[in-house]
This record gives C-alpha cells, structure tokens and sequence, in this order.
C-alpha cells in the first residue's frame, strides 16, 4: 500500500517580531481573542444546568468561537494571505473529580451535569496564531448562594493561586518562585496541587513554547528554571484537588491532540493518510477534538495509527478519587514592555465561602496590590494636514498598555 511522508514544513513564525507586544497589531489579536475567549465562556456557564450533557456544552463551546472568529478578520494579512482563526483548544466539560480534558465524542458521552456538580470549562481561541485560553469553574445550580466544605476551599484555593501570580509575573521573577506561591495557597485551604499540570508560555502558532510553570513540583516532576521577560505571553493554569492531586487515566477515550512536529512517519493506512491530511489542513499546530470531523468514525479510526508512532500529543482525561474535588483557573497574561501585565482572559470571582483562609502576610500583601493597568503620557507626533508649516504637532494623549 503507498504511504504518505509527514515531514512537511509548518510555517511557524517563531522570530522575536512574531511576539513585538510594542507592535499594536500583535497586541490587538491578543486581546481580541481574549475577548472572544470570555465571552464564550460566559456563553458556557450560562448554558450550564441540571441534566445538560458535557458533549452539548462541549459543542456549544466551539460553535461560539467558530461563529465568533469568523466574523472578524475576514480579509487578507500583509503577506496576501487569509488571516486564519478559530479554535486554539477545543471546549472540555471536567465535573468534580475529573481532573481535565472531558471533550467526549457525541456518540460517546456519559456525563449529564447535576445539580451541585462543580464544572470546570476550559477553552481556547487564536486569532492569525495569538492565542488566548481560559478556564473557570463554577457549580451547577448554586446561582448565588456561595459553595461551602471541600468545593468552596478548592474553588478559593485556585483562584487566590491565580490571583498571586498575576501580581507576581513581572520582568525577572523566576518560575518556581510561582509553584512554591501555589503550595502555600494551597496549604492555607487544605488542598492540594494537581500534579503534572503546567502554565505555558506562548508565542504565535504554539500553545506550549519551553518556559513554563509548573503547578506541583514533585521528586519526579521538576522543569528547568526560567525567568520571565518583556514580551512573554503565559497561560497561567491553577488546578487545585481537595485529594492527593495524583490524577489518573481511566477508561475515557483521549480525544483532544494536537501535531508533534518533531515526529515523522510514513502512513501506510489510507484513513490514516486521509485523517492526518485533513488535520494538517486545519490543525497544523493547534490542539482538537476528533469530534471536529466531519466523519466521527473515520477519525476515530485515523488517529489510531498517527497515535500510535508518536504523530500527535494527547490531552488524556485525568482523574482524582471519586470523593474528592477538583477546581481550575486559567487566564492569559502578557507582560508588555511597559512592565505592565495584561490579562486577556478570566471569569467572575468564585461565590464560595471556606472556614479557611490565607494568614501568610507575604501572600496578603501580595493580593492587596492592584492589578489595573497604569496609564502613561506619551507624546504623539502628528504631521499637520495643512498649512504651510513644516514640522510635527506635538500632542500629549494617555497611552494604556
């Protein structure tokens, strides 16, 4: 049977211009896709509610970006090219103790949310490669009454978490100084971190660049040490467990990849030449869902082989222990060559209320700090349209990063 070879060139721009936050066009695609990116999860959360399948908030979750991304940037970019966008990570629906990564196929989904379920969202959205994520969590049906027990300590676990290391991602602070920030957190809530959880640098086309973050550093789980510089874009991503945080593989189907472009194979199956085809169209680099084919069984069959000699990365489902609970927040944040941070992304504050609270000054100092964004004077030079003066009108205007 002919093959096909997969080593085919991706156009990745991976050049310091690539990620210019001086340059306002790359920071426009950010923060539109950020924009785009809460708004569908407002749409998510408002669609969550007793007996509503984890595949129907999952589908909703990527109509809205597709329905949202293509109504925008619908012309050509500077090169003559179209502009693409859409989906940087498919909708995954994770209740209670499933760690992440619920984005089932249609014919294959079991879970029906119930009143009291703590939900986790989690999604993605690009815009010409810049990318924007996000993750909430939120209780079914609670509406206003606020979470008690193990459910509100996780939720307020994870979100103080988040809430620190906004304020600490600065130009020279060091990744672990973040992970043993969550630890603290952690322990003031009696919670644990989620062990092999990772907060990742990105850049145009890739969702998981080299810096990252680690959630929980373990005897086995370390990342080298990194420091954070002008020009970094993060999602930030805090998962915090009311058990051991050891999350396992059970029985799910793994259906969320995305290409390792480092791998090459030749397919000898032709569903298998077909499917990789039909990602490389869409997903040259990005994280889906197999759901995202238009033939959920041809799919099915075609990651198989690609899977199997190490094409793709997966995003298995993780889970914890039956009885406990899992929380998760995640936002985009761009450190601008001001010194400012802006986050893109990120849900309404947990309406919960735990018999626990943070008493490390460190920690209360670091959250009393406020995270609105400085305004500056910056002189503007404008050529006068008319008149016969040489020279430029120089005007003061305030200049937000």
């Amino acid at each position: 049977m002919s093959s096909i070879d997969v080593d085919e060139d991706v156009d990745i721009e991976d050049d310091l211009a690539a990620n210019d936050l001086s340059n306002s066009d790359v920071v426009t695609k950010y923060q539109t896709a950020g924009k785009i990116a809460n708004e569908c999860l407002a749409k998510v959360m408002g669609a969550i509610a007793p007996g509503v399948r984890a595949v129907v908030l999952c589908q909703l979750g990527d109509e809205a970006i597709e329905e949202a991304t293509g109504k925008i940037y619908n012309g050509k970019g500077k090169d003559g090219k179209k502009i693409e966008k859409g989906i940087a990570f498919p909708t995954c629906i994770s209740p209670n103790h499933c760690v992440g990564h619920y984005s089932p196929l249609v014919s294959e989904d079991v879970v029906e949310i119930k009143e009291g379920d703590v939900v986790k969202i989690d999604m993605g959205v690009h815009v010409d490669g810049y990318i924007a994520v996000v993750a909430h969590t939120i209780v079914c049906g609670a509406g206003d009454a606020p979470s008690a027990g193990r459910k509100a300590d996780v939720q307020l676990a994870a979100w103080q978490a988040a809430e620190c290391a906004v304020r600490m991602f600065k130009v020279g602070a060091k990744n672990h100084e973040i992970t043993e920030m969550i630890a603290k957190v952690a322990e003031a809530y009696k919670c644990t971190p989620v062990e092999g959880v990772l907060s990742h640098q990105m850049k145009k086309h890739v969702i998981d660049a080299n810096k990252v973050v680690i959630n929980k550093a373990t005897a086995e789980q370390q990342v080298k040490e990194a420091t954070f510089e002008v020009n970094d874009v993060f999602a930030v991503d805090i998962v915090m467990s009311s058990g051991e945080g050891k999350p396992k593989q059970l029985d799910n189907r793994t259906t969320v990849f995305k290409r390792d472009l480092e791998q090459k194979y030749s397919l000898k199956m032709k569903t298998s030449r077909v499917f990789f085809s039909e990602v490389n169209a869409r997903f040259p680099t990005l994280p889906f869902t197999l759901r995202a084919g238009k033939d959920e069984r041809a799919w099915r069959m075609g990651v198989v082989e690609c899977k199997n000699h190490g094409m793709f990365v997966e995003y298995p489902v993780l889970y914890e222990k039956p009885e406990e609970v899992v929380a998760q927040y995640k936002f985009t944040a761009l450190l601008m060559p001001s010194g400012n941070v802006v986050r893109t992304t990120g849900g309404p504050s947990p309406v919960a209320a735990s018999k626990y609270a943070i008493e490390d000054p460190a920690l209360l100092d670091l959250l009393a700090q406020t995270t609105d964004k400085k305004k500056k004077k910056k002189k503007l030079n404008r050529k006068k349209a008319k008149g016969g003066v040489d020279g430029d009108d120089v005007a003061e205007a305030e200049v937000e990063d």
